[in-house]
């Protein structure tokens, strides 16, 4: 069986505002169309009544136009999701290799995102040298910036 990695969702409070984060401070492109999902075949997959998404995949900076997405929905009901934790079990937070983790962090914070920890410089064993910090985007879900030198 072959397998490929397709996209990782991401649930948002305000897709189009989430969507123009990740184009601006990663390069992500928009790969269209826009979804505009509701029905019964979507309350059957999600097990919510009167289920309804909005929203769009993003392409992954340094992929062509078939590579893997971020998909950004906004359902018309959101349950909360209190105390993002970076040691929370499930899923914690995405990854982006970037040239210079300063500057991504400081064009992150400028749209609207936050630092979690500090910025650090390690060597790992066995892997290398590494410099990264882990940071919020505005709707507080964690990304990883790093570079490894």
């Amino acid at each position: 069986m072959k397998v490929k990695f397709g996209h990782i969702n991401i649930v948002a409070a305000d897709w189009k505002k989430l969507s123009r984060f990740y184009i601006d401070v990663f390069g992500c492109k928009p790969k269209p169309p826009e979804r505009d999902l509701q029905g019964e075949w979507l309350d059957n997959l999600t097990g919510l009544d009167s289920a309804h998404i909005n929203g769009m995949h993003l392409l992954l900076p340094g992929y062509d136009n078939d590579g893997p997405t971020i998909e950004l929905f906004e359902y018309s009901t959101i349950a909360a999701n209190e105390n993002r934790l970076i040691n929370k079990a499930g899923f914690s937070h995405i990854a982006f290799a970037v040239e210079d983790v300063d500057a991504c962090f400081a064009l992150l914070k400028s749209k609207g995102g936050s630092l979690v920890g500090k910025a650090v410089k390690t060597e790992i064993a066995g892997a290398g040298n590494i410099h990264v910090v882990y940071a919020r985007d505005p709707e507080g879900n964690i990304i990883e910036l790093q570079r490894w030198e």
